[in-house]
């Protein structure tokens, strides 16, 4: 970091009883100086406020941008972009290797210019956490992990060399290797600060941890009191090259928290409800921020675990200030005693120590949850919003179920929902049988639960006292259990639950983002056989984040999120029609029934577990010996180098063509006419629609194209793990096998039909054809297009097949500004028009004739429709570029060849 200049004086020395000292850009000190009421601030935003005092250099953040954020008005939110740079950038390896595919790429681009290659260097700390490759091949038994992360390097192979370059390559490029736990879990349990430090020309500065990640669920640090969020890879690596992330001033939502959970309810009870009620509130691109009572009262761990699902209620950070807490928690998980002090220091002399009271801060809105009137539940079937009693998932089931037989979906009259198939087969134990409802998948997996004691110790507790009643999953279920750290396998073991879970078939299977990101691996094939025979709504059962179509297993068509111990319950009982409250779970070996309430853990005991369970040095040793965690990691040799050398040959690691005939002058926004439509999505259109990461079917364009080089089926892999390969994901661009749309007269998968011939064909297929003719390609979808993972590709895969505009009724935002990104332009309904309501069939021509260089952040277009039969309809719509760096970006063809053109501008020697 580059000694700033201070044109506010608000610098101020910091001494901590350590004997260290420094000095800190103080917030205070603004408003002595009559800036604002910086203290009636929501913390969050004095948080961005003191990044922009810090930077404050007059070039790409100005004393306006300091002076406008600190009279921020909660009740008239400014519409200023905001130039936020952070303290680092956290990957995890699906979306981080195209990350550094680019850089590579880019590289490569300043090399032919003639430009050093090393001025493409990350200028802040970026750790990568390798996590989402490991698939759940192998389950139920003791030696499951050690293949599986077996499988996983024989299949990643030429990944992992790839990372193992960039390490080498870049500077401040860190590389967490795999086997050690999930990227979100890594970051609260060892990545995160709270506080930096850093020495600048003598003198030590401090200022408080904050970042972007290229996974949506970034927003787990904001349990930890820091602020952070997910954005697309292609907004991480602007970041990274020094650009600031770019924000329109938020709106801040304060969640005021009252009273405490009831026993028996867990911490993600509450993150279902929560995400319920923040999603009907509207709360999409805003900041959320906790307060009151009851959120002082809530552990790290639990805070954690709603922060976690801000992606999944649409906000960009689910934040809780920092606090007793906070140290609490830094300290279990090994912390310096110099950094707890340093933390309770830092934020109690910028005042912004302590969980705020209520009244104590303005917010743009108040919003109020009373904890005491959580009770357990599950969301689903296939969106984390949907939530469920438990005492209403039986009906509710069994309802959805009887409204997809009135529709045609699952056989042709109420007999079909009796539909049972027997498993004959010897591996199965005797009267086996599946039935629409029947759970064939139950998995404790992803970072949201398996980051949290209290959830993990419940469903080992209950596993305990099942067991010990005799009771049984049956094996018919595919069950696993992949914690979030190797910590968690040590309390585990250490109070002695793993036995039990064990014996339950809840083996490790890896420490990963397996189940949850769709690696779940193949289920056997006598069951899927039956599942497809039957035409049955079979279930999955998991500790996740999402539950979208298609995301958890292509054959399993209702998912259930729920916490770890409902998990376990669930899978013995083994079916989804029936009410845990009063229904039992099953018969022990004295003939008695077994309700769920009688190996329900109390509170106090997984509260004794937890404290003779978990200590410091367990964090401390793990981590310490991250480097030689892994000897297959470390077995792994690799190219040396500043730049990559591209083998032709490989299937994961291809060169992008994002710079395929790069120059530094940029050209001028210009109309697009002539457009015609791939596709008419409805409501709801996520990224793993958009851009699948789970496996690549063997009948598409990406499955022959696999086949074409040489791949055989059992290799094919997944999506998300040959990202680092244009040619596999464009062919996979809205390839997921659950997606409608209706210029394939609905059916699913991607479908669409080449105009004007109308002949019915895959989307690339189709795209490729449209290239030829040089046909430029537009895009229409309803509410909240986009939302999910924070996935680059499914904005690159659209952008690649040709596609120059979409139209929606709304975006999610991290999809709306990866289209921009990626040079895309982002259009919005005008109330009350639609794809229907402008009897849209496909053989329409579209135009944007009144599209140019002076295009302003928000302005209104016309859409010019020009139909089959001659006539022309227009209508307005909503620019969804909102900022005037978005323009910049549009202008230049994206953030990446803007980014490079400055680098390169900026360093004209070569």
């Amino acid at each position: 970091m580059k000694k700033l200049s201070n044109p506010f004086n608000a610098q101020r020395g910091l001494s901590l009883k350590s004997g260290k000292q420094g000095y800190f850009y103080s917030l205070p000190a603004l408003e002595e100086a009559g800036l604002g009421k910086i203290s009636r601030l929501p913390i969050s935003v004095r948080i961005v406020l003191e990044s922009l005092l810090r930077n404050c250099t007059g070039d790409k953040i100005t004393e306006e941008d300091v002076r406008s954020l600190a009279k921020w008005d909660a009740q008239n939110v400014s519409k200023r972009e905001i130039p936020f740079v952070v303290a680092r950038i956290l990957l995890q390896d699906f979306t981080g290797v195209p990350l550094l595919v680019d850089l590579a790429a880019m590289r490569d681009a300043a090399k032919k210019m003639g430009r050093k290659p090393e001025l493409i260097e990350p200028l802040v700390p970026v750790d990568l956490v390798i996590d989402h490759s490991i698939q759940v091949d192998r389950f139920g038994n003791e030696g499951a992990l050690k293949e599986n992360i077996k499988l996983e390097f024989e299949r990643n192979k030429e990944r992992y060399e790839f990372l193992k370059w960039g390490q080498q390559a870049f500077e401040t490029f860190r590389v967490v290797p795999p086997g050690i736990g999930i990227v979100h879990q890594v970051n609260l349990e060892y990545l995160a600060k709270c506080v930096f430090s850093q020495t600048v020309d003598g003198e030590t500065i401090f200022y408080p941890d904050t970042l972007v990640g290229t996974d949506s669920h970034t927003t787990m640090i904001n349990g930890l009191g820091i602020v952070g969020w997910g954005v697309g890879g292609i907004e991480a690596e602007a970041g990274m090259l020094g650009q600031p992330i770019y924000i329109s001033t938020p709106e801040v939502i304060g969640v005021c928290m009252t009273g405490r959970l009831k026993e028996g309810v867990t911490a993600t009870d509450l993150t279902l409800y929560i995400t319920e009620f923040l999603r009907k509130e509207k709360v999409v691109g805003k900041f959320v921020e906790y307060f009151g009572e009851g959120a002082a009262s809530l552990s790290v761990a639990d805070r954690a675990t709603i922060a976690n699902m801000a992606p999944e209620y649409g906000a960009t950070i689910g934040f809780f200030p920092i606090d007793e807490k906070t140290t609490e928690y830094m300290a279990q998980t090994g912390r310096s005693e110099e950094q707890l002090e340093l933390i309770e220091e830092y934020y109690k002399a910028q005042g912004m120590w302590g969980v705020p009271e209520e009244g104590a801060i303005d917010y743009t809105k108040v919003l109020k949850v009373n904890l005491s009137e959580i009770v357990p539940c599950v969301s689903g079937p296939k969106r984390p919003q949907d939530r469920i009693n438990i005492t209403d998932l039986k009906k509710t089931f069994l309802s959805l179920l009887e409204k997809n037989v009135n529709e045609g979906g699952y056989g042709k009259s109420k007999e079909d929902l009796k539909t049972k198939i027997e498993l004959k087969e010897d591996k199965y134990e005797k009267g086996c049988a599946i039935a629409h409802g029947s759970i064939l998948l139950a998995s404790i997996t992803s970072c949201t639960n398996t980051s949290n004691p209290s959830v993990m110790i419940a469903a080992g507790l209950l596993a305990k006292k099942a067991v010990e009643r005799g009771l049984k999953v049956s094996k018919s279920i595919k069950t696993s259990l992949s914690p979030g750290s190797r910590v968690v396998s040590d309390y585990l073991e250490k109070t002695g639950l793993q036995e039990y879970l064990d014996k339950l078939g809840f083996n490790v299977v890896g420490y990963g983002c397996m189940t949850c990101i769709g690696n779940s691996g193949p289920l056997d094939s006598v069951i899927e056989k039956a599942v497809h025979e039957g035409n049955l709504v079979a279930a999955s059962v998991l500790s996740g984040n999402r539950n979208f179509e298609a995301r958890v297993h292509p054959v399993l068509k209702a998912n259930f999120l729920m916490s770890p111990p409902l998990v376990v319950a669930y899978a013995i009982a083994g079916r989804l029609d029936i009410n845990l409250s009063n229904e039992h779970l099953g018969i022990d070996t004295n003939g008695d029934a077994v309700y769920m309430r009688d190996i329900w853990p109390s509170n106090e005991e997984i509260k004794e577990y937890i404290a003779r369970g978990i200590t410091p040095e367990m964090f401390r040793s793990k981590y310490n010996e991250i480097d030689e965690a892994n000897p297959e990691w470390n077995a792994i040799n690799t190219a040396i180098g500043n730049v990559y050398d591209w083998k032709d040959s490989s299937t994961y690691i291809q060169e992008p063509p994002f710079f395929e005939n790069f120059k530094l002058n940029t050209g001028f926004i210009k109309p697009i006419e002539g457009m015609r439509p791939l596709a008419i999505f409805g409501d709801s259109v996520t990224t793993d629609h958009i851009s699948p990461a789970g496996s690549i079917p063997e009948s598409s364009p990406t499955g022959r194209y696999l086949k074409s080089k040489g791949v055989e089926r059992k290799d094919f892999n997944s999506f998300g793990s040959r990202r680092g390969n244009d040619r596999i994901m464009t062919r996979g661009t809205f390839g997921n096998i659950r997606i409608k749309n209706l210029l394939g007269d609905g059916k699913e998968g991607g479908i669409t039909k080449l105009m004007p011939e109308g002949k019915e064909m895959a989307i690339f297929d189709a795209c490729e054809i449209y290239k030829e003719r040089g046909t430029p390609l537009i895009v229409f979808a309803g509410a909240d297009y986009g939302m999910g993972s924070s996935r680059d590709w499914a904005a690159k895969g659209t952008f690649l097949l040709g596609v120059k505009a979409v139209v929606a009724h709304s975006f999610e935002r991290i999809h709306r500004s990866n289209l921009v990104g990626m040079g895309v332009l982002p259009l919005q309904f005008k109330e009350g028009d639609s794809p229907e309501k402008l009897s849209l069939d496909g053989s329409e021509l579209f135009s944007i004739e009144d599209l140019n260089d002076e295009i302003k952040p928000r302005q209104e277009l016309t859409l010019k429709i020009s139909r089959a039969n001659g006539s022309v309809d227009k209508i307005l719509v909503l620019v969804r570029i909102d900022t005037e760096t978005e323009i910049e970006y549009y202008r230049h063809g994206g953030i990446l060849p803007y980014v490079l053109r400055n680098i390169l501008t900026m360093n004209n020697s070569k």
